[in-house]
């Protein structure tokens, strides 16, 4: 991949992928170059759906199809992050499989506001999040992919709803979309109007909670498959979770209120985040372990277990 195509690829990720950005900073430069351009072509289809206002589903779908054939190599790249995702996917061997799911799920964005059940939301994810987490496997390259590939499709879910559930007052508000499953909400006596409106409540506060915990659910999995990844590798997807997971700790301060204000993190947060965690990953390379340590998962754990169960991290 040329300079100028990398650079590209990191500006996108620099701009609208900050945390995730502050993580990818910590790979080494074989897998850093790829990532940036992995993830301004996730962003560059992203947009086709999610900043569309005044454009036509079908002028959308259109988009969405012409950035299918760049990116399978069916006709010549007109953008630079196109180009350079042409030569990234030729040469990890991604299969096409996975670009056509992904950009299905894209598509799926056009028509799909809301999502019944949970496994109506996974099913999404597996083209909009999974799909993710296997190329990222695929530009690693582990020894034992087979190993390391279920833990990376769960790891990916687990960000992605970390983003619905941070992002729920955007989504509404600017896409009249609801992430959340209806069937959660129904289940927590939540009408799917009361979001439209705003308005948060203790009903939609107990919906929150139990899909943070479903979600966390999906870290723990999806982290117990960093030990597969490449040692250079391990570190900064460890950081990656740590810091998404982190907004959890930051919606439950807000009283699991996302819809008055959207929960984010502070410069300051994050470097607390980073420090603390290569801390503890310097006494002890157990990524489970050290996630348990560190990140706001682990604080509910503790507070659920009590406090004899310790901070769960032992010397090396």
């Amino acid at each position: 991949m040329q300079q100028e195509h990398i650079d590209a690829g990191k500006a996108i990720q620099k701009r609208t992928g900050k945390t995730f950005y502050l993580a990818t900073r910590f790979l080494p430069e074989r897998v850093r170059h790829a990532t940036h351009v992995l993830y301004a072509f996730f962003r560059i289809a992203d947009e086709v759906v999610d900043d569309a206002a005044d454009v036509p589903p079908e002028t959308q779908r259109a988009q969405l199809e012409d950035l299918r054939s760049q990116a399978l190599g069916e006709r010549e790249p007109d953008d630079p992050v196109l180009e350079a995702f042409q030569e990234l996917r030729e040469r990890y061997g991604i299969d096409d499989a996975e670009v056509e799911t992904f950009i299905d799920a894209m598509a799926t964005d056009i028509e799909t506001s809301r999502y019944e059940t949970y496994d109506d939301l996974e099913s999404y994810m597996r083209g909009s999040a999974a799909s993710v987490g296997v190329m990222m496997t695929a530009i690693m390259e582990p020894e034992t992919e087979e190993a390391a590939l279920p833990h990376a499709v769960t790891l990916g879910e687990a960000f992605q709803m970390t983003n619905f559930l941070r992002d729920v007052r955007e989504d509404v508000r600017e896409r009249d979309r609801i992430y959340v499953p209806q069937e959660t909400l129904r289940d927590h006596g939540v009408e799917p109007a009361q979001i439209e409106r705003l308005e948060h409540s203790e009903s939609f506060a107990a919906a929150m909670a139990a899909e943070l915990q479903r979600t966390e659910d999906l870290y723990r999995e999806g982290v117990a498959g960093i030990r597969y990844l490449p040692e250079d590798c391990q570190l900064p997807v460890l950081l990656a979770a740590v810091l998404y997971v982190e907004h959890h700790a930051v919606i439950r301060a807000q009283e699991y209120d996302v819809l008055s204000r959207e929960p984010s993190l502070s410069t300051a947060r994050k470097l607390w985040c980073l420090a603390k965690t290569r801390w503890y990953w310097h006494w002890n390379r157990d990524p489970e372990a050290v996630f348990q340590r560190v990140s706001a998962v682990s604080t509910g754990e503790r507070d659920r277990l009590g406090p004899e169960h310790g901070d769960g991290v032992p010397t090396r």
